[in-house]
């Protein structure tokens, strides 16, 4: 494995504070610290002071403020302020991506995703300060008018993971933002920089007003589970774990905020008998090695026609093992480091299991620091380790089926429900199975991760509530109010 042999610096007018709540960036002493680490070399960046429970009251006191004039803007004036934050992205892309490497562990390929799909993303919000439409509807009464609006709901909070941090946060920041609404935005801890202070400096060069967009960044036990609960919030957007996501849930539903809940998976890739095996096997690498597994649309399980599957697993297991392991700033680096040794060690774990289990380990299995080999293992069941949870990983375990309905069965037996794909010559027929499995988004002949801004985005089943994207996510960040005039005088009953 390639070991990096020179420091990264994060950039875009570093130093970064450590909270940044109406407008200014403030480094209280005396804090709780989150000590930001470069996961290839393991060496500490910097360190941020954790944000209270009295930041955060703080932050939604600064928020609210800001809201209404905000919503009071013209649709052009939050448009403009979303695009100039896209022309920035674009303005300064070296020093993200750099970031990506240095705070993530992100290798080109992410960064090629997350950096160009981010700017998509926030173009596409742009446009949401228009599209947000309500309309007229005819009266059963004479003389009167029905009048049906979309209000923003307020104060938006988002709790945004590590995995791909810009993307998955501005996702909801910027729709958020473009619709009139004010945010309080609290990132993973292993992405304080790119999932939020990031944010923050690009919308205040972009021209936010002060207090529109708050960031906190802290522990989920503290200031995560404070701005899920925090009576001035609105919606909840959170994305990361089902377990984490239940209790995100529980606390908004507290004070009846709506959860928009994007959580876990185990997304089947099903290679049916009739299957492309050069399509199929080029899809499945991708869609379990990118960003090392650590993506919930990632494959978990690789369920294979028992016709196809030596030679799928074979074929798998030699381009796995010809990826490049090492420094995600090198350019021919496909596999970056794991994000911490929690995550590598729970995934090892399954690893091992799996392998004692009876499941046959035919390349990886090895880490070295926090690089994770790409790993496939055969002879896998349902019921093993590495594929009935959600290993989040550079692992592919390989299971074998019979017929299509053992495929469907195979494939509905998780309590996720986020993504999966089905591969066959025939269209039809891999519709045919395609729209048996539960899963909130399935790609045909392709593999599930993907992602684009104008096509709802989210699972069924326990992973998770709402959708993002286009109006979908308008939907949910936006109030509808029903005003009625009464143009002429009525009769009434007495």
């Amino acid at each position: 494995m390639q070991e990096a042999d020179h420091d990264q610096e994060i950039s875009i007018d570093a130093p970064w504070g450590g909270l940044y709540i109406d407008g200014d960036w403030e480094t209280p002493e005396g804090r709780d610290r989150i000590d930001i680490r470069n996961p290839t070399t393991q060496e500490s960046i910097t360190e941020v002071p954790a944000a209270t429970e009295e930041d955060v009251d703080r932050a939604f006191e600064a928020a609210t403020r800001a809201q209404t004039a905000w919503a009071e803007t013209t649709p052009d004036e939050r448009a403009a302020v979303v695009r100039r934050t896209a022309d920035l992205i674009d303005e300064y892309e070296a020093e993200i991506r750099e970031i990506l490497a240095v705070e993530t562990g992100a290798a080109k390929p992410r960064q090629d995703i997350e950096h160009g799909g981010t700017v998509t993303f926030v173009h596409d919000a742009a446009s949401f300060a228009f599209r947000s439409s309500g309309g007229h509807n005819q009266s059963k009464i004479p003389g009167k008018e029905n009048i049906i609006r979309k209000e923003p709901v307020g104060v938006v909070g988002v709790i945004s993971p590590w995995n791909v941090p810009m993307k998955l946060s501005i996702r909801a920041v910027a729709p958020a933002i473009a619709l009139g609404n004010s945010v309080v935005l609290k990132p993973a801890q292993e992405s304080t920089i790119s999932g939020g202070l990031l944010l923050a400096r690009l919308f205040e060069k972009a021209g936010l007003p002060d207090g529109v967009l708050n960031v906190v960044p802290g522990r989920g036990s503290v200031a995560g589970d404070r701005t899920a609960a925090h009576p001035d919030c609105d919606v909840v957007a959170f994305t990361g774990s089902t377990g984490a996501g239940r209790l995100v849930g529980e606390n908004a539903i507290e004070h009846f905020a709506f959860p928009a809940l994007e959580l876990g998976g185990n997304n089947p890739h099903v290679v049916l008998e009739d299957a492309d095996l050069d399509q199929a096997v080029d899809a499945g690498v991708f869609g379990s090695f990118w960003n090392q597994g650590q993506v919930c649309i990632s494959i978990n399980r690789h369920l294979v026609h028992e016709s196809l599957y030596d030679e799928y697993a074979e074929r798998l297991a030699e381009r796995a093992s010809e990826l490049k392991i090492g420094d995600p700033t090198d350019d021919d680096v496909v596999i970056g480091p794991i994000i911490n040794a929690s995550q590598r060690d729970e995934m090892m774990d399954y690893v091992e299991r799996t392998v004692e289990e009876g499941g046959t380990l035919l390349t990886g299995g090895e880490s070295d620091g926090l690089f994770v080999e790409p790993t496939v293992i055969t002879d896998v069941t349902n019921d093993m380790a590495a594929a009935c949870n959600e290993h989040f990983g550079p692992v592919a375990p390989i299971i074998p089926f019979g017929d299509d309905e053992e495929a469907v069965e195979l494939a509905n037996a998780t309590e996720y429900g986020l993504a999966g794909s089905v591969h066959s010559a025939d269209r039809g027929h891999a519709r045919d199975v395609a729209d048996r499995i539960d899963v909130g988004m399935m790609h045909v002949n392709d593999q599930p991760v993907n992602v684009e801004p104008h096509v709802p985005f989210g699972g069924v089943k326990d992973s998770g509530l709402g959708r993002y994207n286009g109006k979908w996510i308008i939907d949910e960040f936006t109030e509808t109010k029903w005003t009625s005039v009464q143009r002429e005088p009525r009769d009434y009953l007495f």
